[in-house]
C-alpha cells in the first residue's frame, strides 16, 4: 500500500524557518516525481515546488529563493526547507507522489497524497 505521511509543520513568526518531511512508502522513489503543495482551507491548492525524478527541481515564483526542495531516494524521503518564512506562506502543505498529479480547491488526484501537515506563520 502506497503511503506518504507529511511532518514538520507548526507554528512560526514571520522570518523564521521550518523543516518539512515526507516520509513514502508502498514504492520506491528512485523512478517517480515528487512534489509540494500547499492549500489555505476553501481557495485553490497551489504548487510549491517539484524535485522530479531526473533531478530537475521547480519551484513556485512566490518561494523561490526562501524554499529548499531535495529528496533523498535511498531512504524514501522528500524533505522541503522553508526559510524567511511570510505570513502568507500559512497553508496545508501536502506531499505528491507521481508525474500527473494535480489538485483543485476541492480534489487532489492523479498520483498519491499525503494527508498534510499544518504550516502558521503569525506577523
Amino acid at each position: 500500500e502506497v503511503n506518504l505521511v507529511e511532518s514538520g509543520g507548526g507554528s512560526v513568526q514571520a522570518g523564521g524557518s521550518l523543516r518539512l518531511s515526507c516520509t513514502a512508502s508502498g514504492f520506491t522513489m528512485y523512478n517517480v516525481d515528487m512534489g509540494w503543495y500547499r492549500q489555505v482551507p476553501g481557495s485553490e491548492c497551489d504548487l510549491v515546488s517539484t524535485a522530479k525524478s531526473d533531478r530537475r527541481i521547480h519551484y513556485s515564483d512566490s518561494v523561490k529563493g526562501r524554499f529548499t526542495i531535495s529528496r533523498d531516494n535511498a531512504k524514501n524521503m522528500l524533505y522541503l526547507q522553508m526559510n524567511n518564512l511570510k505570513p502568507e506562506d500559512t497553508a496545508v502543505y501536502y506531499c505528491a507522489a507521481g508525474d500527473s498529479v494535480y489538485c483543485s480547491s476541492s480534489y487532489r488526484g492523479g498520483g498519491y497524497w499525503g494527508q498534510g501537515t499544518q504550516v502558521t506563520v503569525s506577523s
